[in-house]
């Protein structure tokens, strides 16, 4: 990069990020040798940035806290990516996000060049978002401290309160933070049960940083965060659970059944049990009338009244005006048998 100023924004780009950036990266880069790099980091210093060098194998070059906060340097694709972020800020589960957002995002649209507001106003005349359920809405400065905990591996203390109500203190190396519909999750290993762990960050509070540094850790079986953590939502979490005997092997069932949905058991050649949860038994219900297979419920026993009434409401809102049932897919034609009705067990396949 033969442009002295510009290969020295492009530095300070890059030693904003959060991490530590070794000579020899950075000079591969922005294509120039390493004592290119020692030179502009000495210029940046002289300007006033707070760049911090690191020795040793693991040590690098990092931009610190300093008294003044620099100019904040993105380019296009990064601006776009932030503008559209805070358009949708306001469906974010995040406290206050609704109206910091909007702020934030008209400060940011006055400083945009023509051609990049173009690309934002588009898809925000382009894009609608669906209303979404009330969520409990997790603290800003909670998912701040866990993502910074993330991303340098250090362990944290926190309150945390399980789905039962039971209130307690955990000490956790945060993994990473998944956004889930309307809630955030911390993937995390548990230091007191030395086991990997899903937590709801709206029931996280009291968040320490403990200081303590480890070597990062990989999740069992090389799973990806957002892999884990839809696993463990749907077969370990959720107040009410369910089984369900699917009426298809599980090869034919697995493609209508992601892991947001539950987790699949093989039962023979011709079936397979399905393990899924739900925080209520209208969610639980509506999630299972959804799958487009028969199934029989096993348990909870509870959950086939509520499975029932979606069943009568949905018969009389396709009843044909002269009365009679519904076969699958088409009314009976006038005059045509009807067929034997079902027995009335809440229990049957639907």
């Amino acid at each position: 990069m033969r442009d002295p100023s510009g290969r020295l924004l492009r530095l300070l780009s890059l030693l904003q990020t959060p991490r530590e950036w070794p000579g020899g990266e950075l000079a591969e880069r922005l294509g120039v040798s390493p004592r290119t790099i020692r030179r502009d980091v000495d210029r940046l210093r002289g300007l006033g940035y707070p760049v911090r060098a690191a020795r040793g194998g693991t040590g690098g070059y990092r931009l610190t806290a300093g008294t003044a906060m620099p100019p904040l340097l993105l380019d296009d694709d990064e601006a776009v990516a932030i503008a559209i972020g805070l358009r949708t800020a306001a469906a974010a589960a995040v406290a206050g996000a609704a109206d910091s957002g909007p702020r934030a995002l008209a400060k940011l649209e006055q400083v945009l060049p023509p051609r990049l507001r173009h690309r934002v106003a588009a898809l925000a005349e382009a894009a609608v978002a669906l209303p979404a359920p009330d969520a409990p809405a997790a603290d800003p400065d909670v998912l701040t401290a866990l993502a910074a905990a993330c991303v340098t591996g250090e362990d944290v203390r926190f309150a945390y309160t399980a789905a039962g109500g039971t209130r307690g203190r955990r000490l956790a190396q945060p993994h990473r933070l998944v956004a889930a519909g309307r809630r955030w999750y911390l993937v995390a290993h548990d230091a007191g049960r030395d086991a990997w762990r899903t937590f709801r960050a709206d029931r996280i509070t009291e968040v320490h940083r403990t200081g303590a540094r480890r070597p990062a850790r990989d999740l069992p079986g090389g799973a990806d965060a957002v892999t884990w953590a839809m696993d463990a939502l749907a077969g370990g979490s959720g107040a009410i659970r369910a089984r369900l005997l699917l009426h298809a092997p599980i090869a034919e069932a697995a493609p209508h059944v992601t892991a947001w949905q539950g987790v699949l058991e093989p039962a023979g050649d011709r079936a397979c049990l399905l393990h899924t949860h739900g925080d209520t038994l209208w969610f639980l219900a509506h999630r299972i009338t959804a799958l487009p297979l028969d199934y029989t419920l096993l348990d909870p026993p509870e959950l086939a009244g509520t499975l029932t009434e979606i069943a009568v409401r949905a018969a009389r809102a396709v009843r044909p005006p002269g009365g009679g049932r519904v076969t699958a897919g088409h009314p009976p034609a006038p005059g045509a048998p009807q067929p034997p009705p079902r027995g009335d067990r809440p229990d049957a396949g639907a």
